[in-house]
């Protein structure tokens, strides 16, 4: 198996930090990350449909994403896209019958916004692309973005913040450090077997 099907083996789930939101209520709501995987005929390469959304609220999503895994050899690439109309959307990740209705002309590409991940031992390591370009408005202001990810069979760890694209200074993100996140479902069954 490849490191970047073991990749996608492992990022194919349902992701709860309940955890350390339970630990830490006052520094972390309980969020949950969804990767779903799409049909392989989707991309004709192994792909996802992905949400990030507070537990309370599961149809409201508040980040979501399709995703394209390019095999390098040397790393994974990751390219991500938005949604047009993402809300017509909210709960693919749980409902087969909305994940469906996604079609590849409903996308955008996420321009200078890619993951690459590398194997370290038993852990995958991803960060944005080098250059600084994924840029996001948040608060009146452009930032570009800092996403780290460490996946692991079992569990994900994730920092993303914003950066000031003059000043360099962080504008957005978490102010208490990485969030912790276990597997509770595994989708990775669904990964087409022309994948593997």
């Amino acid at each position: 198996m490849s490191d970047s099907i073991l990749l996608a083996t492992w990022m194919a789930g349902d992701f709860s930090n309940h955890i350390q939101s339970v630990r830490e209520p006052q520094h972390y709501a309980h969020i949950r990350i969804f990767f779903r995987p799409l049909p392989f005929e989707f991309f004709n390469a192994i792909g996802f449909y992905s949400e990030q959304v507070y537990d309370y609220d599961l149809w409201s999503p508040y980040r979501q994403g399709v995703h394209r895994l390019v095999d390098r050899g040397e790393d994974t690439y990751i390219e991500n896209y938005s949604l047009k109309d993402a809300m017509l959307y909210a709960g693919a990740a749980r409902e087969p019958e909305i994940l469906k209705t996604i079609t590849p002309d409903c996308l955008e590409r996420r321009c200078n916004c890619s993951m690459i991940f590398q194997r370290e031992g038993n852990m995958f390591r991803g960060r944005v692309e080098p250059g600084d370009k994924c840029l996001i408005e948040r608060n009146g202001a452009m930032t570009y973005l800092i996403s780290d990810v460490e996946i692991t069979e079992n569990t994900w760890v994730s920092l993303d913040k914003g950066m000031d694209i003059n000043t360099h200074e962080k504008i957005w993100g978490s102010a208490f450090g990485m969030l912790r996140f276990e597997k509770v479902a595994s989708f990775a069954d669904e990964i087409n077997s022309r994948s593997t």
